[in-house]
């Protein structure tokens, strides 16, 4: 584990996700910054930046799942079901066929919804490292920074074993060529660290996956 500045200690016990890519486990995490942080319920951060880079910009592009979506999620072979519904799965979530998710066990996910706004964070990949995410102001075309402490990159504090994608109809497709349907379930699980797999009809973004600790007070 990597430390900032000894200052103020927090000690966090971190529940993580139930899915089995995301095994649920206690961890004591022990990180001193002279930053105040609160703990909050984990939450998951999905976001995009070369593995080795410890700071970029796009965060606009970034979101935040406030709850693991794993649980809520549907089935690919659930998915006629899904449509039956008019795309609302049983968690009370409504599925986009423009741009739908999925995670490493073949899950049709919710979107996340919330930004990430400016501030500082304390995310993990639930491996060696914890460390102090930088979210900076937007710039005037809208853009936004991010910086990693302690020299930290952005694979340092992904976690492998949650995988994630979002899915979007190829540039002057046919309506609804995009479609869950066409996902080659054989390709599930998919293992640690690596790419989801394609879909016919649909132009593919795979995200990091962080874990979102705590927050500055």
């Amino acid at each position: 584990m990597r430390l900032g500045t000894p200052n103020v200690a927090l000690l966090l016990i971190v529940a993580l996700p139930s899915l089995s890519g995301c095994e649920r486990q206690l961890t004591p995490v022990v990180m001193e910054s002279e930053i105040d942080f609160k703990q909050i319920p984990l939450q998951f951060i999905a976001a995009l930046g070369e593995p080795n880079a410890n700071s970029g910009t796009g965060v606009e592009n970034w979101a935040i799942w406030p709850i693991d979506p794993g649980p809520r999620g549907i089935r690919l072979k659930n998915y006629e079901r899904l449509q039956e519904t008019s795309g609302i799965a049983p968690a009370g979530w409504q599925f986009d066929l423009n741009g739908w998710w999925l995670e490493e066990n073949g899950l049709i996910m919710e979107p996340p919804k919330l930004p990430v706004t400016p501030g500082r964070y304390m995310v993990t990949g639930d491996r060696e490292v914890t460390t102090v995410l930088t979210v900076f102001p937007p710039d005037p075309s809208g853009a936004k920074r991010w910086k990693l402490d302690d020299g930290a990159t952005l694979y340092d504090v992904t976690h492998l074993g949650c995988r994630s994608a979002r899915y979007t109809p190829l540039a002057g497709s046919e309506a609804g060529s995009c479609s869950p349907a066409n996902a080659p379930q054989e390709a599930f699980r998919v293992p640690p660290g690596a790419d989801m797999p394609p879909v016919n009809g649909c132009q593919k973004q795979d995200y990091a996956v962080l874990f979102l600790v705590a927050i500055e007070s």
